[in-house]
């Protein structure tokens, strides 16, 4: 389970996912989330109030100060956008789909 795992720093140096180890991943994943050009993975969380989606960023904001990697966060109202891909690869690692599953865990305490 991808949410028992702890990401990991990319020191760079290393090759992003390919295509079959992305699929490998994304299974794993709800699949709402979505593989972009086999370089980031995004998904949109829809809330009920405002309140909510902030209350959500900021505990992805936590997670990710937690797990030292850090998303591109996106809130429009009462949704909220979020992408991820690791910079030092210019690409996908295994640390984007562990983080993308515990944002999905965040969700469901919301």
């Amino acid at each position: 389970m991808l949410n028992k795992k702890k990401c990991v720093p990319c020191q760079g140096g290393i090759p992003p996912l390919n295509s079959e180890e992305i699929e490998l991943y994304i299974k794993d994943l709800d699949p709402n989330w979505s593989v972009i050009e086999e370089k980031e993975i995004r998904k949109t969380y829809v809330f009920d109030k405002y309140m909510d989606a902030i209350d959500f960023v900021n505990s992805i904001a936590n997670l990710a100060e937690n797990e030292g990697h850090h998303p591109y966060i996106h809130i429009n109202f009462k949704k909220v956008i979020i992408l991820l891909f690791t910079h030092k690869i210019s690409g996908l690692h295994e640390n984007d789909f562990i983080f993308a599953s515990k944002c999905d865990m965040i969700f469901e305490t919301i």
